[in-house]
């Protein structure tokens, strides 16, 4: 799988959303987070989706969906 790393910025910019939502979605294994500490962690664009964005104007149309959540295994009874 190819990689394209940027900051929180860019990632919540190319999928429409909140970066703090950008950091939820990593919390909740939805996407990978490379790095840590403040201002080092990067995000691969190529898990978010994109968000549908004015060609003219970049004003946002409809965000990007959210990525879906990991598979767990079923819990032993």
């Amino acid at each position: 799988m190819a990689s394209a790393l940027v900051n929180e910025e860019a990632a919540a910019y190319y999928a429409g959303r909140p970066g703090v939502t950008i950091r939820r979605w990593a919390h909740e294994g939805r996407i990978n987070r490379y790095g840590t500490g403040r201002g080092n962690v990067r995000y691969n664009v190529f898990e978010l989706n994109k968000a549908e964005r004015n060609e003219w104007t970049r004003q946002l149309i409809t965000p990007g969906e959210p990525p879906s959540l990991p598979q767990r295994a079923p819990r032993a009874a």
